[in-house]
């Protein structure tokens, strides 16, 4: 039995991760209520190093709360930066041509906000997923076989030469 070689692009590793990380936003006055928390201009990039998977971020927390006795409300907003690093692990450690792909599975979110004096604490969940895609060799047993399946093509020439010239009944025509 023959073998061939067949080199196309694979995913040769994948994974996903739910964060849950907390972050603090000094706000400008003291706050009564948290009003509401929303998340917005998600980015982020990834890129190996060594043998992990470093993902670097950032998103806009935007927190809207009421102060002085909940008579007023203002919404503060801070830019959050973070990095995040996975290990993944591949079968093929030769693998060439390597790309890392990142998606966001879920956006960020804010799960909690509690305020403590001027601060307040957000606890922010989200969910990334890694696919690294790679050149990739299969092997694949192949059927070797000495009949030759290629059907003769007759040359034009030849085709022509079976035409029957008297095809067409000359009383049709009249």
């Amino acid at each position: 039995m023959a073998y061939k070689e067949i080199v196309t692009k694979a995913v040769i590793a994948k994974g996903k991760k739910k964060y849950v990380n907390t972050y603090e936003i000094i706000a400008e006055n003291t706050p009564s209520t948290i009003l509401g928390c929303w998340i917005i201009n998600h980015d982020f990039k990834a890129h190996e190093v060594g043998d992990k998977i470093v993902i670097n971020g950032s998103y806009d927390a935007n927190v809207w709360y009421s102060y002085d006795d909940d008579t007023k409300t203002m919404v503060t907003t801070k830019k959050i930066t973070y990095t995040e690093e996975e290990k993944l692990h591949t079968d093929s450690q030769d693998v060439v041509n390597k790309d890392i792909i990142i998606r966001s599975l879920k956006q960020p979110t804010c799960i909690s906000a509690k305020e403590e004096g001027n601060t307040i604490k957000l606890e922010i969940e989200k969910e990334l997923g890694i696919e690294i895609v790679g050149d990739a060799k299969v092997r694949i047993a192949s059927v070797e076989d000495k009949d030759d399946d290629w059907v003769e093509l007759e040359s034009t020439d030849r085709a022509i030469d079976k035409v029957n010239p008297n095809y067409i009944d000359k009383e049709i025509i009249k």
